[in-house]
């Protein structure tokens, strides 16, 4: 499973980034979490607003700071 947080860096975005790790981590999930911060990359997606969680290729959500607990729903 691929796990991609879409930001440029802010705090939210850093934060999204942690709690996506701990849910991979809750769930023991054979996943990598990764950053993208490329404005052009996050366009790609069609996402206007950061942060946003991509797995696998679809956007899960935008503009949102899920919690772990949130994340892990989503993964499941």
């Amino acid at each position: 499973m691929k796990i991609e947080i879409l930001g440029t860096g802010c705090a939210k975005c850093t934060n999204l980034f942690e709690n996506a790790q701990k849910a991979v981590d809750m769930l023991g999930l054979d996943a990598t979490v990764t950053k993208v911060t490329d404005i052009k990359a996050i366009m790609s997606y069609g996402v206007m607003m950061t942060p946003a969680l991509v797995v696998d290729g679809v956007v899960k959500v935008a503009g949102k700071l899920l919690s772990p607990e949130e994340i892990a729903k989503l993964l499941k």
